[in-house]
């Protein structure tokens, strides 16, 4: 996953070299959060590494979603938080 083990700077020349666009980024970082949050929770008391690690993906997913400028859902709403 790019958000578990990259920085900000080496997703963005990730990014660029894989070539895809950005429905498809899209969908990989929702698919990285649904994983992160599900783990973070599962985790958080028999595994605190690991969900120390799924809080990272989640921070660093909502960071990357937050410097492409996004206010607002694919839908129109209002994101929450």
């Amino acid at each position: 996953m790019a958000w578990d083990v990259l920085p900000p700077e080496a997703r963005a020349s990730f990014r660029s070299a894989l070539g895809g666009d950005e429905a498809t980024w899209t969908g990989g970082a929702g698919w990285a959060l649904s994983i992160a949050l599900a783990e973070l929770r599962s985790y958080r008391e028999t595994n605190p590494r690991r969900a120390a690690t799924a809080g990272h993906v989640v921070r660093e997913v909502l960071s990357d979603h937050r410097s492409r400028g996004r206010s607002r859902t694919p839908s129109g709403r209002q994101p929450i938080g």
